[in-house]
């Protein structure tokens, strides 16, 4: 029998807007506090761990995976390469049990303490998102998945422990994304891992840098070595990531093509570094978020940071109220993202609008310098409880403060 995950239904909660102080910091009840319900699973519907899972390839595509082109240059679909491929060593055994699941984890172990967990990452091996994957759990069994909702869905389906997705880079920005599908799945944010990225410029070994006419790797890399691979007068062909690229060019013997991609990538294909940190910044700095079916418990001992999502009513310095919740309270906010409210009519009128057109309804996620365990920050969203229409906490952690 299959595990299921069961959801609880939130109910959007509309009420006036004010910029007053709530009359939760003025008293010390936990109901201010916005919580997160924990459904656990029957014993019968735990699993034993430490079994094999077969590739992480559930079939679930959306239409914004399958664009050709990413701002103006060509993408390329790379061939599947066979399942007896040396490069691959994901079990893809049809027989294998995907019925016996792990068991799952206690919320009350620390995010990066547990050793022996199964974590999800995006890509192929040699991926910088396995690399920050090993940062954040150094004793992990690292799972390839193909896409990013893949790695969700593998979570909530117990096929692995926790998942390590990026979630923004310092040079190109947010990847949308995720933070769309940190939405639509009820996974929790454990923790964060910074990673820095350094790109190389690969090749077959006996292919020189002259020799090469065009350049594989993700749509974020090659914008961010851009100048570089002017220099060399290279075509630039994006696909899904760097590692797979490199993946591609040493399985088909390109002579002609190069990768860029990291140098542990190049180590696992038997690529040739024809060029070192390619990068136009060397600030290139990649955050992770660590994922799991269970929040952690939050704490006072260390620096922590909370994420959440919320929505609010139209109309004029909504947003400015919204904010001043933290302000009002001194919180410092470290980052916040607003995404279109998806199916939501464009152009249309209502009379509570005057007659102009009411185009998107937004959502606005903000990660700020709290952890959940402070009366402060529970008053915080407690205030603005009282005129969001829809909040959700998606995790309170530890901040990262080292850089690999």
């Amino acid at each position: 029998m299959a595990s299921s995950i069961v959801r609880s239904p939130l109910n959007p909660i509309s009420r006036h807007v004010t910029c007053k102080p709530s009359p939760s910091d003025h008293r010390s009840r936990a109901t201010a506090a916005v919580t997160v319900t924990i459904h656990r699973p029957s014993p019968k519907q735990r699993r034993r761990r430490n079994v094999p899972v077969l590739a992480c390839s559930l079939q679930s595509h959306n239409a914004d995976d399958n664009h050709n082109v990413v701002d103006g240059r060509s993408k390329t679909e790379l061939q599947r390469i066979p399942d007896d491929s040396p490069y691959d060593d994901v079990s893809k055994d049809p027989n294998n049990n995907t019925n016996m699941l792990p068991r799952p984890l206690s919320s009350t172990h620390s995010s990066n303490s547990v050793s022996h967990l199964r974590v999800a990452y995006q890509g192929v091996r040699g991926a910088y998102s396995e690399s920050a994957a090993e940062k954040a759990y150094p004793y992990c069994e690292a799972v390839p998945c193909e896409q990013f909702e893949t790695a969700f869905e593998a979570v909530e389906r117990w096929l692995v422990d926790r998942a390590v997705l990026p979630i923004e880079n310092s040079l190109g920005g947010s990847i949308h994304r995720n933070y769309d599908l940190l939405l639509r799945h009820r996974l929790h944010i454990v923790g964060e891992v910074k990673f820095a990225v350094r790109h190389c410029l690969m090749a077959n070994h006996g292919v020189k840098l002259e020799d090469l006419k065009r350049v594989l790797s993700h749509p974020q890399a090659l914008a961010q070595c851009e100048h570089t691979l002017t220099k060399l007068g290279l075509v630039r062909e994006a696909v899904d990531d760097t590692a797979g690229a490199a993946k591609h060019v040493a399985f088909h013997k390109l002579n002609d093509t190069g990768a860029v991609a990291s140098s542990t990538a190049a180590m696992i294909y038997g690529l040739n570094v024809l060029a070192q940190d390619i990068q136009d910044d060397s600030d290139n700095v990649t955050r992770f978020l660590m994922l799991a079916r269970e929040p952690i418990v939050p704490g006072t001992d260390k620096p922590f940071k909370t994420s959440i999502v919320f929505s609010l009513e139209e109309g004029p310095g909504v947003l400015f109220k919204a904010l001043a919740v933290f302000a009002l309270r001194e919180i410092n906010l470290t980052k916040i993202e607003s995404r279109p409210l998806r199916k939501q009519l464009v152009g249309a009128s209502d009379d509570n609008n005057n007659g102009y057109p009411k185009y998107f309804d937004y959502l606005f996620y903000v990660d700020f310098e709290a952890s959940m365990a402070d009366q402060n920050a529970q008053n915080a969203l407690g205030h603005l409880r009282e005129f969001s229409t829809y909040l959700r906490v998606l995790g309170s952690y530890p901040v990262d403060t080292c850089m690999l």
